[in-house]
């Protein structure tokens, strides 16, 4: 039996993969997570999912560049690019340097997170030599 993660709140149980990670988040948090694997994934064709710092992650180029979790009161993307930290949609959740916050209680927002996986794919691309 494993023991719970101390990065993995609100239930979830540290594991090696990301469907194991959806599947011992609690039942609330579990389709939020679909939705925000599903909107990386539309966006980053090629991206490979991993776990990283005990949280959902993709890689591309085996480096990740997104990482994505559910907590006891709000899912997370992990991070914010500077390009969209003034934003007025980033600005309707908690946002910082590192972190967006969105409530659980309300559904991911699938176009806006699509939008901060192109902007962090784009700040990759702009920052290879």
């Amino acid at each position: 039996m494993t023991k719970p993660s101390s990065r993995a709140a609100g239930g979830a149980r540290k594991t090696a993969t990301v469907d194991g990670y959806v599947a011992a988040a609690p039942v609330e948090a579990r389709a939020g997570l679909r939705r925000i694997r599903q909107a990386i994934r539309a966006s980053a064709p090629g991206a490979e999912e991993c776990i990283s710092y005990g949280v959902p992650a993709f890689t591309l180029g085996g480096r990740p560049f997104v990482w994505f979790a559910a907590w006891r009161h709000h899912w997370s993307l992990y991070p914010v690019p500077g390009s969209l930290r003034r934003d007025a949609r980033i600005a309707a959740y908690e946002a910082s340097k590192g972190t967006l916050r969105f409530p659980l209680e309300q559904s991911p927002p699938v176009p806006l997170i699509k939008r901060v996986v192109k902007a962090l794919l784009a700040d990759r691309k702009a920052a290879k030599p």
